[in-house]
């Protein structure tokens, strides 16, 4: 046993002096926050109802008093400091010292480590208990400080990926007189789904939507109705994750809250709508494509995110390979021609093209872009959006940026045969043309101009080269390993590559949480470049098929997807399993 003065020293540096109870209702009569009458008030329906919460609880719950007045009141009375909490002043990497379920089961927040002191948000300030298991987990001196539950529970959803924390009955409760249901009928009152779009529950669990998705650097956020329930999914790294699934009768509150803040019309819900948004998070902008359409059980929400916190890549952050980047890089300097990027959708694109135009800019040179969106704003480049319904379309746009005396021009899609014949025209008379086309590889570039309806000794003369590119995931570098190869991977691999091609070597992910489980984070492209060399560009005149153009480009040492997709397999860059989807695509 231990004297008073032989007692070891504890890591509770900080923590309530627990002595006599303090009554809260005494408290916060004597600050007049409330009165001797609603005290009996809050008793009696204490009774009455046979609760078991505690007072503070109960006049919360009345709305006699806020959650924050009787937590600051606790906290003066037990000589804590109470603080306002947000997930903006809390350190991510400090919310890591105590484990996730720890966290989630107790409600508790770090917040900073300073001079080998952990501060903590907590709740309950008499939880000795709780106070002394937090020093013993850390080790080290514990500071508390008083806050709501409300802001712990809000600050943990946002540096918690895919946190359970997030409690829809809180939303719920908020609606028991089932204001929602007005909205599941197929006579809906617009002026009463507009107010209960408004209502604060929906706009807390719109925001959180498109928050978290932002914070786990998702693409799209996907709101689908089905029958008697509705998923709200998001797609990380191409592929999606369910993210939660709240009760029906909230989907046309949701539907509308989006449509109200995208300026779309809350009252047709019979046709397709396109909007957007701009949030702003943490004083930066992002912009949210809204595209609705109507469905067997409801409207379909997607939303893709453009983050604009994300600045332009260089071409060298693209993933090309040394010797490609470098043949590329020399294409794009060629004095005038059509340069291709090709590839299906979501397979980056206009990263590359952005990234290419960056290669280009120079105060010297006159870049001007046409696009459907303008995805990211380049210093120094003159971007035009078009706008079908004023009769602003590519091709329309194209010809009159001609007129502006541009050196290279940047359109975002060739869709039709005007644009194509223009901007093959536009690079038969000294200008660089760069475009998109969704095509499967890069030969393919060529055949398609001829489909659209370009001569094919025009397409010969314009074209300068075609990069065709695919996003496959990256492998996790936080729980790398490698891995041996069974006979099933290696029948995979010569699939691919052909029955010469060896490999010792491959890594897969194990699954982590920074990587959700999945042994993935991030993307990196895959590429292949066709530079037409004499051969080529003869056969192209004479519109060759793409077999016969592909024979020809093999011959002169052309390096397909999968070419790139396997070295950056040995690389331990990905895996065989993603390029083999890809193959598969292709």
């Amino acid at each position: 046993m231990f004297s008073k003065t032989d007692q070891p020293e504890s890591n509770t540096e900080s923590r309530p002096q627990v002595g006599k109870p303090v009554r809260i209702g005494d408290l916060l009569l004597d600050k007049g926050l409330i009165t001797q009458e609603q005290i009996a008030q809050a008793l009696d329906y204490q009774r009455n109802r046979g609760h078991k919460k505690l007072l503070g609880e109960i006049l919360i719950e009345l709305d006699l008093v806020t959650e924050e007045q009787v937590c600051e009141t606790l906290a003066e009375a037990y000589d804590v400091p109470f603080a306002r909490i947000s997930p903006k002043v809390t350190d991510p990497k400090v919310i890591e010292m105590l484990p996730r379920e720890f966290l989630e089961k107790h409600l508790v927040l770090p917040l900073f480590y300073v001079q080998g002191k952990l501060t903590v948000a907590i709740n309950e300030p008499t939880n000795v208990f709780l106070i002394e298991e937090i020093g013993r987990i850390c080790d080290c001196p514990i500071q508390i400080v008083a806050a709501t539950l409300k802001d712990i529970q809000m600050t943990l959803e946002a540096h918690l990926p895919n946190t359970n924390i997030f409690v829809i009955d809180d939303i719920v409760d908020d609606n028991e007189n089932n204001a929602m249901e007005i909205v599941d009928t197929q006579m809906v009152d617009m002026h009463s789904l507009e107010a209960a779009a408004d209502d604060s529950p929906i706009i807390k669990l719109v925001n959180y939507i498109i928050f978290s998705a932002v914070e786990e650097r998702a693409s799209d956020i996907h709101i689908e109705p089905d029958d008697k329930t509705f998923r709200v999914r998001i797609r990380i790294d191409g592929k999606l994750f369910e993210k939660m699934k709240p009760p029906f009768n909230m989907l046309p509150a949701v539907v509308s809250r989006i449509k109200i803040m995208a300026g779309m019309d809350i009252s047709e819900r019979r046709v397709p709508q396109d909007g957007g948004i701009t949030v702003m998070l943490n004083k930066h902008p992002i912009d949210l494509r809204v595209s609705t359409m109507p469905g067997k059980f409801g409207e379909k929400v997607v939303m893709r995110i453009v983050d604009n916190r994300n600045k332009v890549a260089s071409i060298e952050k693209c993933g090309m390979s040394h010797d490609l980047l470098k043949s590329w890089k020399e294409t794009l300097h060629r004095p005038n021609g059509i340069i291709l990027v090709t590839g299906p959708t979501g397979s980056g694109k206009s990263t590359t093209l952005y990234g290419s135009l960056n290669e280009l800019n120079d105060p010297t040179v006159n870049i001007s872009t046409v696009e459907d969106p303008v995805e990211n704003s380049i210093p120094g480049v003159n971007q035009f959006q078009t706008n079908d319904k004023a009769g602003f379309t590519f091709a329309s746009a194209l010809r009159a940026l001609l007129r502006q005396d541009p050196d290279v021009v940047m359109v975002g899609e060739i869709r039709d045969p005007e644009t194509a014949k223009i901007a093959v025209q536009a690079a038969l008379t000294g200008h660089v043309v760069l475009s998109t086309l969704h095509t499967n590889d890069a030969p393919s570039a060529v055949t398609r101009l001829f489909n659209i309806g370009v001569e094919p000794y025009l397409v010969a003369a314009a074209i300068r080269g075609v990069l065709a590119q695919r996003l496959l995931r990256k492998i996790c570098t936080r729980c790398k390993e490698p891995m041996s190869i069974d006979e099933h991977t290696m029948r995979t691999i010569k699939l691919i590559a052909g029955e010469d091609y060896q490999i010792d070597t491959i890594y897969q992910g194990a699954g982590c949480k920074a990587c959700r489980n999945t042994g993935y984070s991030g993307r990196v492209g895959i590429f292949e470049l066709y530079i037409p060399d004499d051969d080529a560009m003869e056969a192209i005149a004479k519109g060759a098929g793409l077999q016969e153009l592909k024979k020809i480009a093999k011959a002169s040492g052309y390096r397909t997807l999968a070419d790139d997709g396997l070295d950056k397999v040995k690389a331990g860059v990905t895996t065989v399993e993603e390029l083999f989807h890809a193959a598969a695509m292709h």
